[in-house]
């Protein structure tokens, strides 16, 4: 991969994570698990571990539901704000990990994406539903279409297999 493409791949995962904060992390982990993300032996390689995997699929699976519940916080609100660019940052060093990119610029980029996809997320979901009058739920369904997808799409472009 070109320099471009981890860049873009590293900002896109950041991005997804600001859309849901554990469903990104889950599917690199699972990548790592499965020995088609290439972590190393340092102390990433942690996260492609059996219990890593089970506490961020819980996670996310949780996530899933949570997020079509009425009284469900905002993403811009706290600590989901912040959890979101930290998970970002994580799979952002992950990826990086796997590239041999710079770590503190894959993490970096990673947040960033994160930012930029919880007010993206934000904006286009509330905007869809009032426009068009359409309920929450649908819409929250194809973003979550959209970020396990798009997750499975930058991890394996990573991928050692």
């Amino acid at each position: 991969m070109s320099t471009l493409e981890v860049v873009c791949a590293i900002f896109a995962i950041g991005m997804l994570s600001g859309l849901r904060v554990m469903s990104p992390i889950a599917v690199v982990c699972w990548f790592a698990l499965l020995h088609r993300l290439p972590l190393g032996a340092g102390w990433v390689s942690y996260l492609g571990s059996k219990v890593a995997v089970v506490l961020f699929s819980l996670g996310a699976v949780g996530e899933l539901v949570s997020d079509k519940l009425p009284k469900t916080p905002s993403r811009l609100k706290q600590p989901g704000f912040g959890a979101r660019i930290v998970m970002g940052g994580l799979c952002g060093l992950m990826l990086a990990t796997a590239a041999s990119f710079s770590l503190i610029g894959g993490a970096l980029l990673g947040a960033i994406g994160a930012v930029a996809g919880t007010y993206l997320g934000f904006f286009v979901r509330t905007r869809t539903t009032a426009k068009f009058g359409l309920p929450d739920l649908p819409v929250a369904l194809v973003e979550d279409v959209i970020c396990i997808g798009g997750s499975f799409i930058a991890a394996s472009l990573f991928s050692s297999h």
